[in-house]
């Protein structure tokens, strides 16, 4: 056997060993105990490390596949119209990622309990019923907060200074009102006839 023959032989054994090796994942197009021809052609060239077997015929090495061995192979498959651009690496469209693109991904993430979820093919935290806001981080205060007021947890408001109650409904005075006057704004009485001044201390005398 010559030289050529040999070598021939020898790229023959590896390709078959090689392809009966790769399994499921071996390359398409080519069967098992193909006829190599050492003089062979192929243009353009095989990419990827492929091998030229027969003139315009490439042997692909694993994980790519194609006429010159251009198109890369991604098992599983990349998932929600990702794209393969290496073998075992996805380019994922907005709103996937993962390995394989199959994870929906919020940017910034979900706060607060949210969950992360495809809508019409667009990221969107899905959240609690206590919370709103793209990212789940508003807290909803359904009494609602009042005088300023703002909702910085579920149901609880952080009130302004002067200001208190569930809602920041109720006025703070800080001296009492007298004799039945109201406190309605911070140190502010609203005062019952006939008094007057400012903490209703002084009754009006009458003509």
């Amino acid at each position: 056997m010559g030289l050529v023959g040999l070598c021939s032989a020898v790229l023959l054994f590896s390709l078959v060993a090689l392809c009966s090796a790769a399994g499921s994942d071996a390359p398409r197009g080519v069967a098992v105990g193909f006829v190599f021809d050492p003089k062979a052609k192929c243009e353009p060239l095989c990419k990827h490390g492929g091998v030229c077997i027969r003139n315009n015929t490439c042997f692909c090495s694993k994980g790519y596949e194609g006429e010159t061995c251009q198109y890369a192979n991604c098992y599983p498959k990349c998932k929600n119209g990702g794209t393969c651009l290496r073998p075992g690496k996805c380019r994922c469209p907005p709103a996937y990622g993962g390995r394989y693109c199959h994870k929906v991904t919020c940017e910034d993430g979900c706060w607060n309990g949210g969950e992360c979820n495809a809508v019409n093919g667009v990221a969107k935290c899905i959240c609690p019923s206590s919370w709103t806001g793209s990212k789940c981080q508003d807290a909803i205060c359904p009494q609602g907060c009042r005088n300023g007021g703002m909702c910085v947890a579920p149901g609880i408001c952080s009130c302004p200074e002067g200001w208190l109650g569930g809602a920041c409904h109720t006025a703070v005075c800080t001296k009492s009102c007298l004799n039945g006057g109201k406190c309605i704004s911070p140190d502010k009485c609203r005062c019952r006839r006939p008094f007057s001044g400012p903490l209703c201390e002084e009754r009006k005398k009458s003509h």
